[in-house]
């Protein structure tokens, strides 16, 4: 198995190459040469299999010959070992038609816990292997900064520091940052937005020589290991609702558009899904890009779903990629016209094939709090505000056919956003275990301004200080 850049004037690398690289040196996001293929028989024998024997199963279609059987489940069990349900992401169902596949009974509460305990384990195999030390550097509008830090603190071999927007995220989600003391782990406070810490991320990877000075990868969803990780639970939910057999449709809210991607890509290794809405709240560039063929990035919102509020989706670079046939050329095109406008329109051949498989719904602030609300009076289920808004998306846009199940994917515990929670239902949410007395712990909390070069310096510095 190897891994091509989208933007095509990259070398074909293996799978461990391209989780260590993080993004592509022609700026591109990696993805497989060839999508693996899984017949129905084998889709089928899923069912009833434990959450982590099947993770092992899809990560070895895309590790090809770089990754044991053997060493794979190894490395699954081991990830998947501390989640706090017995199914990793079990199925609730909310009423006849709708289910919450809940993907935050990891120890930040959130969907990111899936991936990084699993890309944790994978970076530290490839580099004990190779004897390098690395330091990641990984942008956050909240949730995937606390499960980068709980995935990688204390690691050999490993460094790391996280970038997020200060004021701009909610207080249980920094502290599950910020309230780590080992030496390895660095959390920065910046100004502005989650998309100007991320295009500081990006530019890192493309200063020349400042990634081979500080052997620089990342966790971000550009990460294709971050990807395959994700694919997992689209075939357990589904598989568990009667698939191959039937089609299933998701409902997935979504910033950065790595988790929907995942849909796709489950979709393409013959997953038989009918539709994946994507559930986006006032920061709607990708619910505007589906209804109206047009990329066009807007202002970033403030609202009670920070970890979507976003107007630059990394991963839509990946689905760009596809619709015009892996046309590298034309996607490097596309995306550096993006990156200088602000804005592309898609081309018809293109939107029609992302349409084939994607709706989407933009959500408003007073739609999220009543789909809380509603879902809590309806169901008994207490919900977090990005689980609302993919709750009110399916909804209003549903399946193709109304016998179809519709899967909401509920991508982070309520626990993490309690003034929102309580301000919608009147209901405080419990805080779980792992949430308990981080209140009380101090926090380590470094600031920078929005400048590249200062944070080149105050990595470079890390870097050397640890070595």
């Amino acid at each position: 198995m190897h891994y091509i850049s989208t933007r095509g004037d990259a070398p074909p690398i293996g799978f461990f190459d391209a989780v260590l690289a993080g993004l592509a040196p022609d700026g591109g996001l990696y993805v497989p040469e060839v999508w693996p293929l899984l017949t129905a028989d084998e889709i089928a024998g899923f069912a009833g299999r434990p959450y982590a024997e099947v993770a092992a199963d899809i990560l070895i279609r895309f590790a090809g010959d770089s990754l044991s059987h053997a060493d794979a489940l190894a490395i699954t069990r081991e990830a998947y070992a501390g989640f706090t349900h017995a199914a990793v992401t079990p199925l609730t169902q909310l009423d006849a038609g709708h289910w919450l596949l809940e993907l935050h009974h990891g120890p930040t509460l959130a969907f990111k816990d899936v991936a990084m305990q699993m890309l944790a384990r994978l970076y530290e195999r490839a580099l004990k292997a190779r004897r390098r030390t690395l330091t990641i550097v990984c942008a956050t509008s909240g949730d995937t900064g606390g499960a980068a830090v709980e995935a990688l603190r204390g690691r050999a071999n490993l460094r790391l520091v996280v970038l997020f927007p200060e004021g701009k995220i909610s207080e249980v989600q920094r502290r599950f940052m910020t309230t780590a003391t080992d030496a390895n782990v660095r959390c920065v406070a910046m100004k502005g937005t989650f998309d100007d810490c991320q295009t500081i991320v990006k530019s890192l990877f493309q200063a020349q020589g400042f990634r081979e000075s500080v052997d620089l990868s990342g966790v971000n969803s550009i990460n294709w290991a971050r990807i395959a990780a994700q694919v997992v639970y689209y075939f357990t939910a589904a598989v568990a609702l009667g698939a191959p057999h039937r089609p299933i449709a998701f409902t997935v809210p979504t910033g950065n558009f790595g988790d929907a991607f995942a849909g796709y890509v489950a979709w393409k290794m013959g997953l038989p899904i009918e539709r994946i809405v994507l559930a986006t709240n006032s920061n709607d560039i990708l619910a505007r890009a589906i209804g109206e063929g047009r990329y066009a990035r807007g202002p970033v919102q403030a609202t009670q779903s920070p970890a979507m509020d976003i107007q630059i989706a990394s991963n839509f670079e990946r689905l760009y990629f596809e619709a015009v046939d892996r046309d590298g050329l034309e996607t490097s095109r596309a995306m550096r016209a993006f990156s200088e406008t602000g804005a592309i329109d898609i081309p018809p051949k293109a939107l029609a094939a992302m349409r084939e498989l994607f709706a989407a719904a933009g959500v408003s602030e007073a739609d999220t709090a009543r789909a809380i609300v509603t879902t809590l009076n309806e169901s008994g289920a207490l919900i977090d505000p990005h689980t609302a808004v993919g709750v009110a998306a399916a909804r209003r846009v549903g399946p193709l056919h109304a016998t179809t199940p519709m899967v909401v994917l509920s991508t982070a515990h309520a626990a993490k956003f309690p003034e929102a929670v309580t301000a919608a239902a009147g209901v405080a949410p419990p805080m779980p275990p792992s949430a308990q007395g981080l209140a009380e712990r101090p926090e380590r909390i470094d600031r920078l301004p929005g400048d590249i070069e200062a944070v080149k310096t105050y990595i470079r510095d890390f870097a050397e200080g640890s070595r």
